[in-house]
């Protein structure tokens, strides 16, 4: 079955167990984690979106990812968790996006990741309250994260210009609150790095 033309837009939150700041973003993923290995959940808010014909827009995404080493060397365990309120066709649309079966920018998913540990039906949400992200899947995902402020009042601290996957402009944060709970992962990644970035993602 052909791929159709799809393109997702909305911000990511990520929250890994690396301290200060993920090194994957600069090293595009070539600098091991902090402790050698990751332990990281993200969500995405999909602010405009199409599967082909069919609209995306408005639906929540989170991941749960354990990577061994490096980044770039692959063998990740991932799981994905997609909006309850997602026909069954946007959830086909969405899984396949998200394991990288439709190409495109998320295409590295199908060659990094060894393991998938399947998807879920959530209540996902991605809120904002302030400048802190909530993200909550169901009972296995709760986290919320700050950008770190920077000189300039009200402008946050970012690295700009990368070459990184997920958009070239990342806002570094920290973790409030990292809660992962699932697939015998029990995880407190409380005040460790987070980033957040604009994405907009297409494919195939």
């Amino acid at each position: 079955m052909a791929i159709p033309e799809w393109r997702i837009r909305g911000e990511l939150a990520l929250n890994c167990n690396c301290e200060v700041f993920c090194p994957c973003v600069v090293s595009l993923g070539e600098h091991p984690p902090t402790y050698g290995y990751c332990q990281a959940w993200l969500g995405v808010r999909i602010d405009e979106g199409h599967w082909g014909d069919m609209t995306l827009s408005g639906l929540n995404i989170a991941m749960l990812l354990d990577i061994p080493g490096r980044m770039s060397e692959g063998n990740w365990t991932a799981a994905g968790y997609f909006d309850e309120r997602a026909s069954a066709a946007q959830f086909s649309a969405l899984e396949q996006i998200f394991t990288g079966r439709a190409r495109g920018t998320t295409g590295l998913f199908r060659m990094l990741v060894g393991t998938y540990l399947g998807a879920k039906r959530e209540a996902v949400e991605f809120t904002t309250e302030g400048n802190v992200r909530h993200v909550r899947a169901g009972k296995a995902i709760l986290g919320a994260i700050e950008p770190i402020p920077g000189a300039a009042h009200g402008d946050d601290v970012k690295v700009v210009n990368t070459g990184y996957w997920m958009g070239p402009d990342v806002t570094i944060a920290r973790s409030l609150k990292g809660k992962v709970r699932d697939f015998g992962r029990v995880w407190n990644l409380d005040g460790r790095s987070s980033e957040l970035c604009q994405i907009d993602w297409r494919g195939p």
